[in-house]
């Protein structure tokens, strides 16, 4: 099960006002105690974790489509290896969600996954990631890469995310010369993504079916990347 955790979030009003929830319900008219003790607790803005998503998410947010109307959500899955200098590696995996989330997917996983790098380890860390990075998202890992030598990032995406945008382009071309490396999923990777994040039926182990424009997708993505980055 996922777990979710809590990400800062403030309001302030200029005024009093009627009591209100934290999700924004007038709490004025509600005679239920418990209900309206639920909706006081209820946080306003979470990241959501958890080992493995549902089928349904991974079927809408990771599909490679061109235009991706209704995604406003980043999934983030994630593999990272911590190597000492025995050569013993320690390795986890998981999936960050940002669900009405203050900070996206990309920098939630660097506050609450990976929030300090032992210098004594050598960091190789892979993202696969429902679309590319924002340029204030790539800006929070460029910064990361910087002061962080011992950390290898390797982002497999499954969209470009406003890839026209100039800003956007020179944010994805200033995260190659930072050193991250940045490519498309494959068809065989949204099968990896499928088989090592999604959650299966219990006892059971269901063969990955592309969609039948997966290969067609990853191949336009992948030559408008290789056009951003020349």
């Amino acid at each position: 099960m996922a777990q979710k955790e809590e990400a800062a979030a403030a309001a302030a009003a200029a005024e009093p006002a009627a009591p209100a929830s934290q999700n924004g319900e007038d709490l004025e008219n509600l005679d239920d105690p418990e209900k309206l003790k639920e909706l006081i607790e209820l946080p306003p803005f979470e990241i959501v974790t958890g080992e493995r998503l549902p089928v349904n998410f991974f079927k809408f947010q990771f599909r490679n489509v061109e235009y991706s109307s209704g995604r406003n959500k980043t999934f983030l899955c994630y593999v990272v290896e911590a190597q000492g200098k025995g050569g013993q590696v320690q390795a986890t995996r998981g999936y960050l969600e940002d669900e009405h989330a203050a900070a996206h997917a990309e920098e939630a996983f660097f506050n609450t996954i990976l929030p300090a790098f032992d210098p004594a380890l050598r960091y190789n860390v892979t993202w696969y990631v429902s679309s590319s990075p924002c340029a204030a998202c790539a800006d929070r890992i460029i910064r990361t890469l910087g002061k962080t030598k011992n950390l290898r990032l390797l982002i497999l995406v499954g969209r470009l995310f406003m890839w026209e945008e100039p800003d956007v382009q020179a944010a994805l071309r200033k995260l190659k010369e930072a050193g991250c490396r940045l490519r498309i999923m494959k068809p065989q990777d949204f099968e990896y993504v499928w088989q090592n994040f999604v959650e299966q039926e219990e006892g059971q182990s269901k063969a990955f079916e592309p969609w039948e424009d997966i290969q067609e997708n990853f191949l336009y993505y992948e030559e408008k990347l290789a056009d951003i980055l020349k």
